[in-house]
Formats: structure tokens, C-alpha cells, sequence
């Protein structure tokens, strides 16, 4: 398991809840196809999996 984690905007936060919007902020992701890589932590991971309907983890 590596220590970090690529991911990937794959589709629009528009019309979703301010608290989903503000997490996709969270991650370091601005427009559709935007690509962030952070750090492997328990909360990183838990934010990934409230927005796996928004993004995608990109492998290396």
C-alpha cells in the first residue's frame, strides 16, 4: 500500500448538498478532470468514499 492516493473528478458537484461540494473543495478538486494527490490517511479515504459517485482513484 502506497502512501499516497490519486483521484480524479469525473463528474459535476452542482447539484448536489454544500456538504458534498465542500468536501470535493476539500480534496484539492476545482473542475471536472481536475486530478489531486494526497496523502493515505483515514479521513482522505473517508472523504473518497462519500464522493465515489463523483470521482474516481487513478492508478499508477
Amino acid at each position: 500500500m502506497s502512501d499516497k492516493i490519486r483521484v480524479k473528478l469525473v463528474r459535476s458537484p452542482i447539484s448536489t448538498k454544500r456538504r458534498v461540494r465542500e468536501t470535493v473543495k476539500g480534496l484539492g478538486l476545482h473542475k471536472i478532470g481536475s486530478v489531486s494527490e494526497l496523502e493515505r490517511t483515514p479521513s482522505v479515504i473517508g472523504m473518497i468514499n462519500k464522493l465515489k459517485h463523483l470521482v474516481i482513484e487513478l492508478k499508477d
